[in-house]
């Protein structure tokens, strides 16, 4: 090869490089851009058709951003790995407690005013935002609209349920008047104190300070009422109670049915039964969530839960979750009554 034909391909190399790094770039940005993908505009289109400007939708798409850290996580929640004493250790701790009584002092007067309006004790509506989001601290990490749009279109099998997440959550930001790409949350798309999925915002958020607006993100006293609100309009019973100790064999029987998240219907007698006997005495005809947690040492902890602990596993599909959140605001309550 002679000096100009190296040098023209030198030339060449670099045109070629400077083309491939733009055309990387613009597949990365244009990963929803509605313009070539058609479930992209399929979207655009309903929303249009329900009063969505399509140049707002458009330019929202064109700024998403596809994320497989998100579908990974997906794949990792710690309520699907953990046994109940590893998941109760990240939630169980002297400082969550201690900062959950300060939340019930620092807004006494709106989470008696949600327990009056919705029956929801203060110390339940606490310990949700203290598991969510360590009382507001930590909302998130990842931005709404690249979780949800990476699981609407790339999930293998939830991607129609993403879908009318990432609907409801363009149909909130337009309502707001607040820019999507701004807004961060949970790597499913969850969002603001109490990590409201987007249906959840539409149908269970309320604007508890009157201001005019329901703001889940930056307003505590309406994270307050709206998780109240959500476990009223799920059927928390008021002054119920949540569960109840029990103990039971070493071989856990086989005739109960445990750990589910659906509503109580074996009763009392049922477990009694099958030799799981309540440290209180309880109706035998109570309907009862029949609980098998796994300690430290092997060993097995027995409990029952009411209907009340079953209205938790609507906010978080998962019985740890409910034991966790049912022992932290136990807990919390505690440390506000020793603090006088």
């Amino acid at each position: 090869m002679n000096r100009a034909q190296s040098k023209a391909g030198s030339y060449l190399m670099a045109a070629l490089m400077a083309c491939s790094i733009p055309a990387v770039w613009a597949e990365e940005q244009a990963h929803f851009d509605p313009q070539y993908h058609e479930r992209t505009q399929q979207l655009v289109d309903e929303l249009v058709a329900e009063g969505l400007p399509e140049a707002w939708l458009t330019d929202t798409f064109l700024q998403a951003t596809y994320s497989q850290g998100v579908l990974d996580a997906m794949e990792g929640a710690a309520e699907r790995r953990l046994q109940w004493h590893e998941y109760r250790n990240i939630f169980m701790t002297e400082q969550r407690i201690e900062e959950g009584a300060a939340f019930i002092h620092e807004h006494a007067d709106t989470l008696a005013r949600a327990e009056e309006v919705y029956g929801v004790p203060r110390e339940v509506i606490t310990a949700i935002i203290g598991v969510e989001t360590y009382y507001g601290r930590h909302k998130g990490r990842h931005r709404v609209l690249d979780s949800l749009a990476t699981l609407a279109f790339h999930h293998p099998v939830r991607g129609n349920f993403f879908r009318g997440e990432l609907a409801a959550f363009l149909k909130i930001a337009h309502e707001q008047g607040v820019e999507p790409t701004d807004l961060y949350g949970s790597y499913a798309g969850a969002m603001g104190y109490p990590q409201f999925i987007p249906t959840s915002y539409q149908a269970y958020a309320v604007d508890f300070d009157g201001d005019g607006i329901r703001d889940l993100w930056e307003n505590p006293v309406d994270a307050i009422g709206s998780v109240a609100n959500y476990f009223a309009e799920h059927g928390w019973q008021r002054d119920g109670s949540i569960y109840h100790e029990a103990s039971g064999p070493d071989t856990v029987p086989e005739s109960i049915t445990f750990n589910q998240t659906r509503p109580p219907v074996v009763t009392v007698a049922d477990v009694i039964d099958a030799g799981i006997m309540p440290e209180q005495p309880l109706e035998p005809t109570l309907p009862v969530v029949p609980l098998m947690l796994e300690l430290s040492d092997e060993s097995i902890s027995y409990r029952l839960g009411e209907y009340n602990f079953y209205v938790i596993t609507r906010y978080n599909h998962s019985h740890l979750y409910a034991m966790a959140v049912a022992e932290l605001s136990e807990a919390i309550e505690q440390q506000v009554e020793d603090q006088g």
